[in-house]
């Protein structure tokens, strides 16, 4: 039996909200409100002059002006019924119960039963805090009871209720009295829960709304933190791209500069092939530097896309092509093209254009079958790219490395999870007086991170430098 009881107690509670936080806004009183109280006065003193007209009016002996302030103070309340709900529905309360022990067909009159109706609604419906709208409900209920048992015993409703009975006589299947008790009980019932129920579903409606609305707010809101994250991100890849494209090609250029330098009155064809790596390496850096423009350009036509050079390159068909050989240009309409991002397949390029004679530098490909290393995807084979390119910048700026060995791997063969992986590693030792702003590290450090990569970066137990990042490819991401 108590099991049943909480059961019961916890139904209501959930139906009610009782656990529920939230309050419901009161609105200020405005002209509405006003409006609703003085016409519900005017047209209960309307209707009861009416009803006056047709039959006597048992008003206790009151006079008219009285029955009048009993229609027009229970009236008034509906003004206050939504700012101050739980005061308007205990006064109703207590307005019913006076009128109808001194007035009971004033307190009849359909007026006041409308105003007796809108209080207990408003005073769950508007209820700031659901336990209070659960108090008004208990004392609701009690006042009921108390009501019907007054009418039935003390006000004499059975007799009234039955006098007609028992002079015309019934063949109803109860007695009078049950049948007036019953009908009674039925009546209020239907009456005082019929306002509970509507009040707590305009409730719950209301509470609906307002869910609806913070969740759109909170919509709107991760909206706007995601659309600047976007953009943070996309500054940030531009931002490393500069980094490595700059400092790949002017270190590139230094060096061939160096080099003709020293060989210019000795040994000019060196000096003309110096000056003509310096040229091609400038040019591919004006290259790249306008793809990186063309993509600040695009920012209004696809402004959330922080991968939109890379998607841009996994949508070329066939081999990928390095920027040198595919140089940019501006079309007739004036809108710039960019040619596709470097790829796995360029590193060998890369590597070669950094041979000479100062520096020796070798490139080796391992893959589990041929061509694994095309199937690896734009995305990840540009971070590998930059990561190389960067590295081997820094081993020109920052290295006494006469050496430096790059291979890349791509393990796809199923045995284990596959991954690509490139490993920079030389002969060198820090230059003295060549540190670094440590930007260059930490734009790999991203780079790999945006893939849920690995980096090891640092001096080797028996002397150089090594650079690895490894890049786990998933199940989409490598094509059997």
């Amino acid at each position: 039996m108590p099991s049943a009881r909480r059961s019961l107690s916890s139904a209501v509670g959930d139906f009610f909200a009782v656990d529920d936080d939230w309050e419901r806004p009161a609105p200020p009183i405005g002209p509405l409100d006003w409006a609703v109280g003085i016409g519900t006065a005017l047209v209960g003193i309307l209707l009861l002059e009416m009803m006056r007209s047709v039959v006597e009016i048992d008003a206790g002996g009151q006079p008219h002006w009285v029955q009048w302030l009993a229609i027009v103070s229970g009236a008034m309340l509906l003004v206050w019924r939504r700012r101050h709900p739980v005061a308007v529905g205990g006064a109703a309360a207590v307005h019913m119960f006076a009128v109808g022990v001194t007035m009971p067909q004033v307190m009849g009159q359909l007026a006041l039963q409308t105003v007796y109706f809108v209080a207990i609604y408003a005073a769950v419906a508007w209820s700031r805090h659901r336990r209070s709208a659960l108090l008004v409900v208990a004392g609701i209920t009690v006042f009921m009871l108390l009501w019907v048992g007054w009418q039935l015993a003390l006000g004499g409703g059975i007799d009234e209720l039955t006098e007609d009975a028992r002079a015309e006589g019934t063949d109803g299947w109860f007695s009078p009295a049950v049948g007036a008790v019953v009908t009674s009980m039925a009546v209020n019932v239907f009456y005082f829960v019929g306002a509970i129920l509507v009040g707590q579903v305009a409730w719950r409606s209301a509470r609906q709304r307002a869910r609806l609305e913070e969740q759109a707010d909170t919509i709107a809101a991760q909206s706007d933190s995601l659309q600047r994250r976007a953009i943070v991100d996309e500054r940030l890849r531009i931002a490393r791209e500069l980094h490595d494209v700059v400092g790949h090609h002017v270190a590139v250029i230094g060096i061939q500069a160096g080099a003709a330098r020293r060989v210019l009155d000795k040994r000019p064809e060196d000096a003309a092939t110096a000056l003509t790596r310096i040229e091609s390496s400038s040019r591919d850096a004006v290259t790249q530097m306008r793809n990186l423009l063309g993509t600040l350009r695009d920012l209004e036509d696809s402004p959330l896309d922080p991968q939109h050079s890379s998607t841009s390159a996994s949508a070329a068909a066939g081999p990928a092509v390095h920027p040198v050989a595919s140089s940019s240009a501006s079309g007739d309409d004036g809108r710039h093209r960019r040619s596709p991002e470097p790829t796995l397949a360029d590193l060998p390029d890369l590597v070669a254009a950094r041979d000479h004679a100062t520096l020796r530098t070798a490139y080796r490909l391992v893959e589990t079958h041929d061509g694994a290393h095309a199937t690896v995807p734009p995305q990840v084979g540009l971070t590998l790219y930059r990561v190389t390119q960067e590295a081997l910048a820094n081993v020109t700026r920052h290295s006494t490395a006469t050496t430096a060995d790059v291979v890349t791997r791509v393990v796809d063969d199923g045995s284990g999870p596959a991954y690509a992986e490139v490993e920079i590693v030389d002969n060198g030792r820090p230059r003295v007086g060549t540190s670094g702003s440590g930007l260059g590290q930490l734009g790999m450090r991203e780079r790999a991170a945006s893939h849920h990569g690995t980096v090891e970066i640092g001096p080797r137990p028996l002397g150089g430098y090594r650079v690895r990042v490894r890049v786990p490819l998933g199940e989409s991401d490598v094509r059997a």
